[in-house]
């Protein structure tokens, strides 16, 4: 089997993180894969405390938080592996979920990316991710396959191309990464994967789901809460995404859709929500891509009170 490293990023997760180690040593052969956990500017530094407790595990600090794609990103300089194996630390690993997803790239070359089936830990027998569909480009919308299905193995035999990998557990080829480059990190939250997506498939790859293999995410099925800094990425990363991968007649359509339809209608589900100290953050969001070029590492946010 090709070498596996299996990156995971804590932020003031500790309690999780370690949950997530003790599930990969449960279900794998842990002596066969590099686990390297970054801990991405946490309150309190666990290191020297895990560096004792996991002494097979590779443990890296960053002062600050670096976002999802910047925690990630700092493991790349350590990882050995032919295959990188990307996974939330709020996952729970199953057996011979790893070497599944190996023989995915194994056997077919032209794979860049898969992921595993995923369903919700709190309601187990309940699907989160079998796929994605395609992006319409035109309203930057696409739908998650399968989400809130019942898994009754209905979609077991659809191992292929999918329209794009699960940010939350995906392998990816180090040739990929090679020739498309690492995640951008100036997306700090939401859509940095689904841009890494895109510009793997422009570097020659396809996107697979490999739905024999499963994970367990923590995240629930419930809808949570909607904050000002989920809002504002989201809003902010969305367009962000389409000026960076969006042809040209399709970007002037998206336009035309999120300001005439998109951008009424939050402000009225704001409204009817009483949230509308979330009106600011919408525009903060749409500020933000007029003024920065789309490489511009400025969040717009205050990553600091995060």
């Amino acid at each position: 089997m090709k070498k596996v490293s299996v990156i995971t990023v804590n932020f003031n997760q500790h309690s999780v993180t370690e949950a997530f180690l003790d599930s990969i040593a449960a279900k794998e052969n842990i002596d066969k894969l590099q686990v390297i956990v970054v801990d991405n500017g946490s309150n309190i530094n666990r290191i020297p405390k895990w560096i004792n407790q996991y002494p097979n595990v590779k443990f890296i600090r960053s002062e600050i938080n670096l976002g999802f794609a910047g925690g990630n990103n700092l493991a790349l300089a350590e990882a050995e592996g032919d295959y990188l194996f990307f996974v939330n630390n709020d996952t729970e690993v199953t057996s011979g979920l790893v070497e599944k997803l190996v023989n995915i790239l194994d056997r077919h070359p032209v794979v860049g990316m898969v992921s595993p089936k995923i369903r919700y830990h709190d309601q187990p027998s309940l699907i989160q991710y079998a796929g994605f569909t395609s992006m319409n480009f035109y309203t930057c919308r696409n739908e998650c396959i399968g989400q809130f299905e019942e898994d009754k193995g209905q979609y077991d035999n659809t191992t292929g191309i999918t329209g794009y990998i699960h940010g939350a557990a995906m392998m990816v080829r180090r040739t990929a990464i090679e020739k498309a480059g690492p995640m951008a990190e100036n997306f700090f939250l939401y859509f940095e994967e689904i841009d890494w997506c895109e510009r793997i498939k422009r570097a020659g790859f396809e996107i697979w789901i490999e739905p024999r293999a499963l994970i367990y995410h923590k995240e629930s099925a419930s809808v949570g809460a909607k904050s000002a800094l989920k809002e504002y990425f989201m809003i902010r990363n969305r367009i962000l995404f389409m000026r960076r991968n969006a042809p040209l007649l399709a970007k002037i359509i998206f336009t035309l859709h999120f300001c005439i339809l998109v951008i009424p209608r939050n402000i009225i589900n704001y409204i009817l929500q009483k949230r509308s100290d979330l009106t600011p953050w919408l525009f903060k969001a749409v500020w933000w891509n007029l003024k920065n070029n789309t490489d511009s590492m400025n969040s717009g946010f205050p990553i600091n009170k995060i």
